[in-house]
């Protein structure tokens, strides 16, 4: 299972990465696109939303159900994926790097303690 140490994780299988220049990335793990399977659509939160940690933040949808999408800390939405909205299956093919959901400004960067470290992550998934 490919869980990058660049990262942390939420126990509801979303990761969040820090960038140079003080914004991060959201995304969900490998873990959950291979539970998921083939990804056919993603909806996700408009640019300038205000999402508080843990709120729903969107939905994966896949050949075997609909799931909701969390964000791992309190954000204001600066990007969004498109290239992941219109072929969702990038999701599947590489879920870390292009295939991540949003791009955020962490409103409270202290959330990030609350969540999964890769260590952690991994004996949940295990």
């Amino acid at each position: 299972m490919n869980v990058p140490e660049d990262r942390k994780y939420s126990k509801d299988h979303e990761w969040i990465a820090l960038d140079d220049d003080g914004t991060a990335k959201v995304g969900v793990s490998d873990f959950a696109q291979e539970q998921l399977g083939d990804v056919v659509f993603i909806e996700l939160p408009s640019v300038g939303s205000n999402l508080s940690q843990f709120d729903k933040m969107g939905e994966i949808e896949s050949v075997k159900a609909v799931s909701d999408l969390y964000v791992p800390a309190s954000v204001e939405v600066l990007a969004v994926n498109e290239e992941v909205l219109s072929s969702p299956e990038i999701l599947n093919e590489d879920p870390y790097e292009r295939g991540w959901l949003i791009k955020v400004r962490l409103k409270n960067p202290e959330e990030l303690e609350s969540l999964l470290n890769p260590d952690s992550y991994i004996n949940i998934i295990s």
